[in-house]
C-alpha cells in the first residue's frame, strides 16, 4: 500500500475545562519535515508530539498546530500576599496624613498591585492528556486520508504500466517487419549505387547496421523495470524515492529507444513511453 504526501486532518474535542483542537497539514517533501506550533502551556508535549507523528508519517512537509481556549473550569488557587497588602495600606496612612485632604484606599486598585495576588499553576494533567488522545485521533485520520489518496495514485500508476506493457508488446510484434524493410531498403540503396560489393562483406555490413539498430535490450529492460514497479507498489513500507529511481530508468530507455529508430513506428512509441513515464513522475513525486 502506497501513501500520497498530501494530506489534511483536523479533530476537535469540546469538555467542561474548554475546547481542543488539532489541525495537521501534510505537503511533498523529500524527508520528514515536521513545524509545531503549541500553546506555551502545552510545550511539555512537544517531544510526545514529534514522536507520535513521526511513527506514522516518514516523510512530506507537516505543520502540526493545537488550539486551546479554556472555558475559565480550569481553574486556580488565589492567595492574597498579606504582609504586602499590610505595608501598602500603611504607606497609604502615612500619604494621607501629609496632606489635608486623606483618601480612602480602594480595594480594587490595591488589589491589582503587582504581586498583591498570587496564584497557583493551573491542573492541567486532564487538558494534556486528552489533547495526547486526540493527537492519535488526529494523526489516524491524515494516514487515512494519505491512504485513500494513495489508493487513487496506485490506479493510475497502474493503468500507466498496462499502457506500456501494451506499446512494447506491439513494437516488439512488428520488429521483424521493421528489420526486413531496413534491410530491403539498404539493398536498394546499394542497388542504385551500381557498386559490386563482395555478397559476403555485404552481410557483414547489414548484420552491423542491423545490430545498431537493435532494441530488443531496451524493450526488455522496460518490461523489467514495469515488473519491477508493480512490486514495490504491493511493499507495505514507503516507496517513493525507489519509484522515482524507476521513473529515471525507465526514461532512460525509453530516449535510448527513441535515439535508435529509424522507423517511425520505433519513433511513436518512444514519444508515448516518455509521456506516460512524465505522466507517472509527476504523481510520484506525491508518493511517501
Amino acid at each position: 500500500m502506497i501513501l500520497s504526501m498530501t494530506s489534511y486532518a483536523r479533530r476537535e474535542a469540546r469538555r467542561e475545562w474548554g475546547t481542543l483542537a488539532w489541525e495537521i497539514r501534510s505537503l511533498n517533501h523529500r524527508y520528514l519535515d515536521l513545524s509545531l506550533r503549541l500553546p506555551e502551556e502545552f510545550r511539555p508535549l512537544e517531544g510526545t508530539v514529534r514522536e507520535r507523528i513521526a511513527s506514522r508519517v516518514h516523510r512530506g512537509k507537516v505543520e502540526c498546530s493545537l488550539r486551546f481556549q479554556p472555558s475559565g473550569a480550569v481553574t486556580t488557587d488565589l492567595t492574597l500576599n498579606r504582609p504586602l497588602v499590610e505595608r501598602l495600606i500603611g504607606l497609604c496612612v502615612t500619604v494621607n496624613g501629609l496632606h489635608d485632604t486623606p483618601g480612602t484606599v480602594d480595594p480594587l486598585r490595591l488589589l491589582a498591585w503587582p504581586g498583591v495576588v498570587e496564584s497557583g499553576e493551573p491542573d492541567l494533567d486532564p487538558v494534556l492528556a486528552e489533547a495526547v488522545d486526540l493527537l492519535d485521533a488526529t494523526v489516524d485520520e491524515l494516514v487515512a486520508t494519505r491512504a485513500r489518496e494513495g489508493e487513487r495514485i496506485r490506479d493510475m500508476l497502474l493503468e500507466r504500466l498496462d499502457a506500456i506493457d501494451r506499446l512494447v508488446s506491439e513494437l516488439r510484434s512488428q520488429l521483424p517487419a521493421l528489420r526486413e524493410t531496413q534491410r530491403t531498403r539498404i539493398e536498394r540503396r546499394l542497388a542504385e549505387l551500381d557498386i559490386d560489393a563482395e555478397p559476403g562483406r555485404l552481410e557483414q555490413e547489414l548484420v552491423l547496421v542491423l545490430a545498431r539498430m537493435d532494441v530488443d535490450e531496451e524493450l526488455d529492460r522496460l518490461q523489467a523495470h514495469v515488473q519491477e514497479v508493480r512490486q514495490v507498489l504491493d511493499r507495505d513500507e514507503p516507496v517513493g524515492r525507489r519509484l522515482d529511481f524507476l521513473m529515471q530508468e525507465l526514461n532512460r530507455e525509453a530516449n535510448t529507444l527513441g535515439s535508435k529508430s529509424n522507423a517511425s513506428e520505433t519513433t511513436r512509441t518512444s514519444v508515448e513511453l516518455k509521456v506516460l513515464i512524465e505522466q507517472m513522475r509527476e504523481q510520484i513525486q506525491n508518493v511517501e
